[in-house]
């Protein structure tokens, strides 16, 4: 299903603002280098993930967070590429921000797990 968007845009030659339809086949493309890189990289971080981890991983699945957690469907591909279970939490853009602050309030735990 293409879904179409008709977002206001600036035009760089102008400086005038225009509205522009764009459709979702269109977003797809202009950022599937994006989601390749996203996907490889999950999977270079399960290869290299200690053993006792990765069990849980693969009991509990991984819950996707964020800005990006909210791109159509990228929980699916992730399924369909690692084999894991992949959700998506009810409110990705505010659960960054609720660890952001949990970690905050932990200074000690952070400075322990950091990699510097």
């Amino acid at each position: 299903m293409t879904l179409a968007y008709n977002p206001l845009s600036l035009l760089l030659v102008t400086g005038i603002p225009k509205i522009l339809a764009i459709d979702s086949e269109e977003i797809r493309e202009a950022i599937s280098e994006q989601i390749e890189a996203i996907v490889e990289t999950v999977k270079i971080a399960l290869e290299q993930t200690p053993p006792e981890l990765a069990a849980d991983i693969v009991d509990r699945g991984i819950v996707l967070t964020g800005g990006g957690a909210l791109l159509k469907n990228l929980d699916k591909l992730l399924r369909e590429e690692s084999g894991l279970p992949i959700t998506v939490t009810e409110d990705p853009l505010s659960t960054v921000a609720l660890g952001s602050g949990k970690m905050l309030d932990s200074l000690e735990i952070l400075k322990q797990i950091v990699i510097v």
